[in-house]
């Protein structure tokens, strides 16, 4: 079992090598894997896994009972040393195994989202830059575009030109607004003016009537 277990580890190993290196043997071992993930394949990878980890857990349960008989008679023999050693090699293997196949399938994960991500850009490419090439309407649609965009640029200076020229219509508004304002208030200054002018007038005809009318009355005496 422990040739088996050294045999699982060392293909791990050079699995995760070859699949770490751009190689002709890593499409072989990405074709491999992939045949493994199909089917069937994903349920017995995880019984077999299962299988491995029950028995790295018997080894260790299988290590701490030796370690716990040593305990209680205080000494070790030569036959439970060789045991525990050899457990602890199994239980060592086993653990190891698992991790490098967990490693492995991770890897081997990150690869296909690599390559798929990567034909996506390579399409979303060809649909851009090439897409005049690749479709025989794709020039018509370009066009039809360029136009709008043309049409829309139109209108957006139409618009800038009509804001420039309502904006100063307004300015020339208030400013005939402030002029009328100045004007208003000259008048009222002006009508102010003459009503004080009036009524210094009324009062100086007062003033004369009243005297003509007392100068009338003492010729009368």
């Amino acid at each position: 079992m422990i040739q088996l277990l050294f045999l699982v580890i060392f293909s791990e190993i050079a699995a995760i090598v070859v699949l770490s290196f751009k190689t002709p043997l890593r499409k072989l071992v990405i074709m491999v894997l992939d045949r493994v993930k199909r089917g069937r394949g994903p349920v017995m990878v995880k019984t077999v896994a299962g299988t491995v980890f029950v028995v790295m857990m018997s080894s260790v349960y299988s290590m701490m009972k030796i370690q716990k008989r040593w305990i209680d008679d205080g000494s070790s023999n030569p036959t439970d040393q060789v045991l525990m050693a050899k457990h602890l090699l199994e239980a060592t293997l086993m653990g190891g195994s698992l991790f490098l196949a967990l490693m492995l399938d991770r890897l081997h994960h990150y690869i296909r989202e690599l390559r798929i991500r990567r034909k996506n850009m390579e399409a979303v490419k060809m649909q851009g830059p090439g897409f005049e090439d690749g479709k025989p309407g794709g020039s018509d649609k370009v066009k039809v575009l360029e136009e709008e965009v043309t049409t829309l640029r139109a209108k957006f200076k139409q618009l800038e030109s009509d804001l420039e020229t309502k904006t100063k219509e307004m300015n020339a508004a208030e400013a005939n607004a402030l002029a009328l304002r100045k004007q208003s208030e000259g008048f009222l200054l002006e009508y102010d003016r003459l009503l004080e002018e009036n009524q210094n007038l009324r009062n100086q005809l007062q003033s004369l009537d009243q005297r003509l009318s007392r100068s009338g009355s003492k010729k009368n005496t």
